[in-house]
């Protein structure tokens, strides 16, 4: 079965050393967790690394067998089947049959081809298990009302479907497959699912809190679901807009009473704002008569960003929740699509970079 983990990584500009290419190759396609900096000098080179340098890149088709694979990069029977494996199984090597061994090529005689093979059959597959969507998205323009912060790193793992297991559903298989349940999940945890399924079906942002109350759960666990989804592009993080003028009422009275007006002018950030607007809210303060709906008409021709600073300086922290990034199924798609097209350009480019570093 088909299974690729793409991690957008900075490409590594300039350089035209081998070992460094290799090594960013196989970071990005999720075949090597740590990272060099985590190990001592002598183990910067991990098996995978040693496996493409020591054999498949000095020698693409010549057809290795996991003894020879193992003799030359000092690899164990079973250590070299293990990681020809995760080579196999993110498409850049194929086997076949000689005699009583299994042959090993890189697909296309090259490292380039060998990626942009698996490229396209990524970005084919990834296409196809996000038009599972479409049953599930609710379509929302209200939704898409208020600009998302920017997206955390890109992180997804492409999975071509495979049989269902028993009492689960296609959704259950689409987050199991994209990597939604984490690595350590168990059969019986459906949060990432019924997160997705939440998300999905509601027409407004909505925070941690209120899901961690719906459904059951702590606070961490939902926040760490939500990252993973975020990573893919499923879910986009937004300020709730809506909840500025209940948090800066709330704000404004405790200060007031706490600190008083001199503070609230000049150190609570109020004498920032135009007379006008700062004066009606000292005034409104200072009588007792001061509400959310005033406080929301009052500053309602201040923008949001000046809103938000406001909101620092009085001692409030800006609300946030989440979303369904897009709004129907075909924008969450197009999202997730395009993130991942500029992860799979970034691999063509440094596999032809590599391949050219190797005729040197």
């Amino acid at each position: 079965m088909f299974t690729l983990r793409l991690v957008e990584l900075p490409m590594p500009t300039g350089s035209r050393n081998p070992d460094v290419l290799t090594s960013w190759i196989l970071d990005s396609m999720g075949l090597i967790r740590r990272k060099p900096g985590q190990w001592g000098e002598e183990e910067k080179n991990g098996a995978l690394h040693r496996i493409l340098r020591e054999a498949l890149l000095v020698d693409p088709l010549k057809g290795w067998n996991t003894n020879e694979l193992g003799d030359v990069c000092g690899l164990s029977h079973t250590g070299t089947h293990h990681q020809i494996s995760k080579l196999k199984s993110c498409g850049l090597v194929s086997n076949e049959i000689d005699g009583k061994w299994h042959v090993y090529v890189l697909r296309g005689g090259s490292i380039s081809a060998a990626v942009s093979l698996a490229c396209s059959q990524a970005r084919a597959i990834l296409e196809i298990r996000l038009s599972e969507l479409s049953e599930l998205v609710n379509s929302s323009e209200s939704r898409m009302n208020v600009q998302a912060e920017e997206d955390s790193t890109f992180t997804i793992t492409i999975s071509e479907p495979g049989p269902r297991k028993d009492g689960k559903d296609s959704l259950d298989s689409f987050v199991y497959d994209l990597g939604l349940n984490g690595e350590r999940s168990t059969k019986e945890d459906t949060l990432s699912r019924d997160l997705l399924f939440e998300l999905s079906t509601r027409d407004q942002a909505t925070t941690i809190l209120s899901l961690s109350d719906r459904l059951s759960e702590s606070r961490s666990r939902i926040n760490r679901s939500i990252d993973r989804m975020r990573s893919a592009g499923l879910i986009e993080r937004v300020p709730m807009v809506s909840r500025i003028p209940q948090d800066l009422f709330s704000g404004i009275m405790r200060q007031h009473a706490a600190r008083g007006e001199e503070w609230l002018m000049s150190r609570g950030g109020l004498g920032r704002l135009h007379a006008d607007v700062s004066g009606l809210l000292i005034s409104e303060a200072n009588s007792g008569t001061l509400t959310i709906e005033k406080v929301q008409k009052i500053l309602s021709k201040v923008d949001i960003d000046t809103q938000r600073v406001l909101l620092n300086t009085i001692g409030g922290r800006m609300p946030y929740g989440v979303r369904i990034s897009g709004s129907d199924a075909d924008a969450v798609s197009e999202k997730v699509l395009r993130n991942a097209d500029r992860t799979l350009r970034r691999l063509k480019s440094v596999s032809q970079r590599l391949d050219e570093a190797l005729l040197q």
